[in-house]
């Protein structure tokens, strides 16, 4: 983990200092210079940083506390209950398999079969599954879900997507900032401090390069989705994950899981249209189809 984080932030420093290049190259710093912008391009970009990974960062370390009690996560402990047994045995054998820790079990109830992981430690994440999931899927398939949420876990896309979600937030403060200033400055030429016209231009621009900001990352999500139902296949079988997810889609793709665990879920939401763009899933006869294109 300590790895990837490195690089992330290694290649977002990078990023910064290609873009703080290119605003001197193409004379931006200069025009705001000319038209009596004071603004400290640098500064602007790790004020951006900051506050990017910041919030991302956080939602991060809190994703396990917020799952438990937004969701009602019950943990699995010792129990009599020969499903909760079942339950636990199943997630320890697969963990063991993929090489991680141990994670947290635990049961949430709703009536549409589903799960997720989260977690910031791969060895010390959690695995969720829906109380309908249990009881409406077979043994088999359910343990072919179960891989999937562990192979989220073993390839650590938890803390990507909160990474590269710190590196959209960065770029979507700044480029806001940058635009607002160019606006309210350079175009309509207030002469001294902030006028109305920066402070609109710069949430107008704000909400907007965040929809090109999530659906950049909701694609990077779809992809991660066929790693894991590969890891899946590799994990407890490649049939007894295309049978999960055909039973899945037999429901409809389950799509009730709050919106910031739905990435991490094992079927995500429905979209239509350009909406398509901000799934957080591919649809399911997509990864059936792939599924079926690789070996046993």
């Amino acid at each position: 983990m300590i790895l990837r984080i490195s690089l992330f932030l290694a290649t977002n420093a990078a990023v910064l200092v290609l873009i703080s290049v290119a605003f001197r190259l193409f004379g931006i710093e200069g025009l705001l210079q000319q038209n009596g912008v004071d603004l400290n391009l640098n500064a602007l970009l790790i004020m951006s940083a900051i506050i990017g990974f910041g919030g991302s960062f956080i939602s991060l370390a809190l994703s396990k506390w917020m799952a438990k009690r937004t969701m009602g996560v019950r943990i699995v402990g010792p129990s009599t209950d020969r499903s909760e047994q079942w339950l636990l045995r199943t997630v320890e054998c697969l963990a063991r398999d993929a090489g991680i820790g141990m994670p947290e079990v635990g049961i949430f109830d709703s009536s549409e079969p589903n799960a997720f992981a989260t977690g910031m430690n791969r060895n010390k994440a959690l695995v969720a599954v829906s109380s309908a999931l249990l009881s409406g899927l077979k043994d088999d398939e359910v343990e072919a879900v179960l891989g999937h949420e562990i192979s989220h876990v073993r390839n650590g896309d938890m803390v990507t997507m909160g990474l590269l979600q710190g590196v959209v937030n960065t770029f979507v403060i700044f480029l806001s900032r940058v635009i607002g200033h160019v606006v309210d400055r350079v175009v309509l030429r207030t002469e001294r401090g902030y006028g109305p016209a920066y402070f609109i231009t710069s949430i107008v621009a704000q909400v907007l390069l965040s929809f090109l900001a999530t659906a950049i990352v909701m694609g990077y999500s779809r992809r991660r989705e066929y790693r894991a139902d590969a890891g899946a296949a590799s994990l407890a079988g490649r049939d007894k994950m295309i049978a999960a997810l055909r039973r899945l889609q037999a429901v409809h793709e389950p799509h009730d899981l709050p919106e910031q665990l739905a990435a991490f879920g094992v079927a995500g939401g429905i979209g239509q249209g350009l909406t398509n763009l901000f799934r957080s899933h591919p649809p399911l006869a997509d990864r059936i189809a792939a599924l079926e294109q690789i070996g046993d």
